[in-house]
């Protein structure tokens, strides 16, 4: 085995000297190139971000009292309409029945004014009894009706304090922990106001940031629009196993504020979820074409290096000498890339350009 170790060391120190001696001895390399010509091409871009919830609802019991169950387990998926949590209904109950009584008292009420109402009405056109007391009768009829709608209404309330001690999930979503345990109490004013969260994630939504100057430019305006439903196309999300996502993204609105100092657009983009397979605060790397086509100088993408957010290309010039340049991409599909910073009918090299160095002579293919 050392053996064998100690022969390759010797092939590779073998390689390097004949590659100095062939330098040395004046030969070429051999590069393939390609001409930097003019196309009309699509913006892509690649964004990254975290994935969020289209909404989410907040669970706050409407009524006071001690929590009797908690219904579901953290972090699972609730349908709507599902008992989530019950809180202790005696005390809701008792004041419903209150509430029932006093609403059968005031009908019995009523009832009596209604009949001595009736009763004085033909009297009065005979004169059998005063005005005064006919006009008593009346209000005392029209009171008791107005008692008898308040206490329906009172039952009512009380009927709905009953209700709202079941409480059930508003939407279809994942829920969140509770920090209310069984026997703690909960309700307004209370140390726990709010229960728990459900997040939507049928539908799951990214930001895209896009600085005000590329947009601008890649749309084509000369200002800002809330209406970008058109800017966005082919919108792809890479999960984290580096799989593309199998459900296109689709535009959905442009946020009103421009973020942060430097004139950023928000546009968010929505994606279906109906596996669950995406997750709230998963990290996104959404790529979409941006924009309309543009002419634009390109390259093959093996052309173009990028180290540490720098690219370049080697520029092989009329008299086939190697010369270093920084160039800006506007997109790059895999196959060409637009760049700027170069001429049309400039020749750039292709795969193999790392061994290159600045003012190198060499041989093109």
């Amino acid at each position: 085995m050392r053996s064998v170790y100690i022969s390759m060391v010797l092939a590779l120190v073998a390689l390097s000297c004949k590659e100095q001696s062939n330098r040395a001895s004046g030969e070429q390399m051999s590069v393939e190139t390609a001409t930097v010509v003019r196309d009309s091409v699509v913006a892509k871009r690649v964004f990254i971000a975290t994935l969020q919830p289209n909404y989410a609802a907040v669970i706050q019991p409407r009524v006071s009292g001690y929590l009797s169950a908690k219904m579901f387990s953290n972090g699972m998926p609730v349908k709507r309409g599902q008992v989530i949590f019950r809180i202790d209904d005696r005390q809701q109950i008792a004041n419903m029945l209150a509430a029932k009584a006093d609403f059968e008292t005031a009908k019995a009420n009523a009832i009596e004014a209604q009949n001595n109402y009736n009763r004085a009405v033909p009297l009065v056109a005979i004169d059998a009894i005063s005005q005064a007391q006919f006009d008593q009768y009346k209000a005392q009829y029209e009171a008791a009706k107005a008692s008898t709608a308040s206490a329906e209404q009172r039952l009512k309330n009380s009927e709905l304090e009953v209700e709202y001690t079941t409480i059930i999930s508003p939407i279809n979503g994942v829920i969140s922990a509770s920090e209310a345990y069984v026997g703690d109490f909960v309700g307004p004013g209370s140390k726990f106001a709010t229960l728990t969260r459900i997040e939507n994630v049928d539908t799951l939504c990214v930001d895209i940031a896009i600085p005000m100057a590329q947009y601008l430019e890649l749309s084509g305006r000369r200002s800002f629009t809330y209406d970008n439903k058109n800017l966005l196309s082919d919108i792809t999300l890479q999960i984290a196993d580096g799989s593309v996502y199998p459900y296109k993204g689709s535009y959905s609105y442009t946020k009103s504020a421009v973020a942060d100092n430097e004139g950023t657009i928000v546009i968010v983009v929505t994606f279906p979820n109906p596996n669950y397979l995406l997750k709230s605060g998963q990290f996104a790397r959404v790529t979409a074409n941006v924009g309309g086509y543009i002419e634009h100088l390109t390259v093959p993408s093996s052309a173009v290096r990028q180290i540490q957010g720098v690219a370049s290309v080697w520029v092989i010039t009329a008299d086939s000498v190697a010369e270093y340049r920084q160039v800006e991409t506007v997109s790059n599909n895999g196959k060409r890339a637009a760049v700027k910073g170069l001429k049309a009918g400039e020749r750039v090299a292709l795969d193999g350009n790392a061994k290159l160095t600045n003012g190198q002579k060499v041989k093109v293919l």
